[in-house]
């Protein structure tokens, strides 16, 4: 194969795999694959739903749907790419299905709705489990962080033969809302508009309680979490936080930033930390993926790239931390606006698109392990 050769890979459609656990419409998606590789395609990508495959209750995971799929993958010759998909689908951009969390967990979530991030104003986001519960045994015993070890788990021994047989080349471990590392700081389901700002999703009472433990132990008990953020569809100027010489750049502001970002860190390198045990001696590659919050880009607090978790601002780079968790894991990095350009945003989004990927780009590059 050549030096530079760029393989390509197609994204199947997200409900492929209905939510009955079925394989829609097999005939159709081999013509399908059988097109996709005559025209020169190396491979597929697929959502690996954990909705779908641990629906019935925990840890009774049927992965027979997904065993038909990969064969027929691998019986038109091409490569598959999968992802461990531990969000819910529908409510982001492009979502053309719903297909909710496992319903087991959701119950966890009526008795005790701090398991979802939480806005200021209370609004509890159901499409994936909080992070400040992510080390707590709420689920049948079970913590977050061990109910994706055994699903990744489960996925290996299911799928020995495919992974063998190098079918699998990657896979894409999901750290939060639509799979990516980021809290779910701009969510259509509950109103957001671009380019609004989004909010900080760290109001449930456990994030809430680790804040105030990390203030006390700086030396600052009075601290609490920011009031003055505005609502998701506010400009940075109308905030009391983002606008020029606010919140952002005082000591408090500072310390809520770190924390807020270092939380967000800690969860991918834990999730990330467990896949390198679950595939270790497989010659698979694992990967992640973040979000490209390319809107106030080209403003001073970079807003929503900081409610979004990235701590990154002009004179202070939010993604070289990013990139040294991913390398310490040998994951490959995923970014979701390579193909963006600048001219294509409106000017009131205060867009640089093309910046934000040479940023990422640089930093991914120089953590290169």
């Amino acid at each position: 194969m050549l030096a530079n050769y760029v393989p390509i890979y197609v994204m199947l459609p997200l409900g492929v795999i209905t939510n009955d656990n079925v394989l829609e419409d097999r005939a159709k998606l081999e013509k399908q694959l059988t097109e996709l590789r005559a025209a020169g395609v190396d491979g597929v990508m697929v959502d690996v739903w954990w909705g779908i495959v641990e629906s019935k209750g925990p840890q009774q995971y049927d992965w027979s749907a997904y065993r038909s799929l990969f064969q027929l993958v691998q019986d038109c010759k091409l490569k598959l790419q999968a992802i461990m998909s531990f969000h819910q689908c529908g409510g982001n951009i492009g979502d053309s299905v719903s297909i909710p969390l496992p319903k087991w967990v959701l119950e966890v979530g009526e008795s005790n709705p701090d398991i979802f991030y939480t806005n200021s104003s209370g609004f509890m986001n159901k499409e994936c489990i909080s992070l400040g519960v992510d080390n707590k045994p709420f689920f049948n015993g079970r913590t977050p962080i061990q109910m994706y070890s055994d699903y990744m788990k489960s996925f290996r021994e299911n799928m020995a033969d495919f992974l063998e047989s190098e079918l699998l080349i990657d896979i894409e471990v999901g750290l939060g809302p639509a799979g990516e590392l980021r809290y779910p700081s701009y969510a259509e389901s509950l109103g957001w508009v671009f380019p609004g700002i989004g909010e900080f999703n760290c109001y449930d009472k456990y994030l809430q309680a680790d804040f105030k433990d990390a203030a006390k132990r700086a030396g600052h008990p009075e601290w609490e979490l920011p009031d003055n953020a505005g609502s998701s569809n506010d400009t940075p100027e109308s905030t009391e936080f983002f606008r020029s010489k606010g919140t952002y750049q005082t000591e408090k502001g500072k310390f809520f930033l770190t924390w807020y970002s270092n939380k967000l860190l800690t969860h991918g390198d834990e999730i990330l930390d467990e896949a390198n045990k679950v595939f270790l001696g497989c010659k698979v590659k694992l990967a992640a993926k973040i979000a490209g919050i390319h809107w106030w880009y080209k403003t001073e607090s970079h807003a929503a790239e900081l409610t979004s978790g990235y701590y990154n601002l002009s004179d202070r780079d939010g993604y070289r931390p990013v990139a040294r968790m991913f390398a310490r894991h040998n994951a490959i990095l995923n970014f979701t606006c390579l193909e963006m350009r600048n001219s294509e945003q409106p000017e009131e989004a205060k867009s640089c698109a093309q910046e934000l990927v040479q940023q990422v780009l640089s930093d991914g590059w120089e953590r290169e392990p």
